[in-house]
């Protein structure tokens, strides 16, 4: 049987655009997330008569409390000993080496505390414009996993936060580490979320998400958790402390967000019952 292995061993960095500062493929495939993502919802907005304006008030906010509060997510759950003792290092793109504090960009960001980040950033736009909360929640949901992929995608350009051995003659060996054929378990995250924005477009188009209220917020919640719930049992642990847990923090972190989420999906419901749509 003829191997099914691919060697990974790109450069993450693209180009250097001064002596300090390079440009890689993270940053870029996160920036094409946000604008595929923010295009997406525009799209929504003058759909349904919104004002653009305040479309790009709201991506402000989003943008700045998804970096946030994934730069913090990672701080906090995973390396709090470490930040707690190099407090520059959580909101400034270096790190000391040598003695020198160089620039790095932001080596890691977690998914989780964007999460929560983007959450709090659209509450306090909603606090600030009064804007239907549910029904924005709804429509911001069908873009994120748009954002999602391609951050993942950065993230196998890094080769980083890649799965475990597959213990057989297929998989990627991410070479900058060592020489094992591995799940790609950023490509089955990339590949789950593109499943899930097809489900939720698919869902929005239907009558049984047109109120905006919460319901397809829920879906949304449910759908991206439980994905990355399961591959998380592909995946290398990020930190070491985790290899004595049953689960990982990944997958900790996520159990929330699937609760929260069936909440919402059985609390809308269960008001359409006693309120159908005429």
């Amino acid at each position: 049987m003829t191997d099914k292995i691919i060697y990974w061993n790109t450069d993450s960095t693209i180009i250097w655009l001064t002596d300090s500062f390079p440009l890689k493929y993270y940053g870029l495939l996160f920036a094409i997330g946000v604008l595929l993502g923010y295009s997406i919802v525009k799209r929504i907005f003058i759909k349904e008569s919104v004002p653009v304006e305040t479309l790009d008030t709201l991506f402000v906010y989003v943008i700045v409390g998804t970096i946030l509060g994934a730069r913090l997510g990672h701080c906090l759950f995973y390396e709090p000993a470490y930040f707690f003792q190099h407090p520059m290092e959580i909101l400034l793109p270096i790190k000391k080496i040598g003695g020198v504090y160089k620039f790095i960009g932001f080596q890691g960001l977690a998914s989780h505390g964007g999460t929560i980040g983007v959450l709090i950033a659209i509450l306090l736009f909603y606090r600030k414009n009064k804007i239907n909360l549910l029904w924005l929640l709804d429509r911001i949901a069908i873009a994120v996993p748009v954002t999602a992929i391609f951050i993942r995608l950065g993230n196998f350009m890094n080769s980083e936060i890649y799965g475990k051995p597959t213990n057989g003659n297929w998989g990627v060996v991410f070479q900058k580490d060592d020489l094992i054929p591995r799940h790609p378990t950023q490509l089955y995250e990339a590949f789950a979320y593109f499943l899930i924005f097809i489900i939720l477009q698919f869902l929005y188009k239907s009558n049984l998400t047109k109120r905006g209220d919460g319901l397809l917020f829920g879906i949304f919640l449910v759908l991206l958790f439980s994905a990355r719930l399961i591959i998380e049992f592909f995946k290398e642990n990020q930190e070491a402390f985790e290899n004595q847990m049953p689960l990982n923090m990944g997958q900790i972190l996520s159990i929330p967000f699937i609760i929260f989420g069936v909440l919402i999906i059985l609390w809308r419901l269960k008001t359409r019952q006693v309120n159908p749509i005429v």
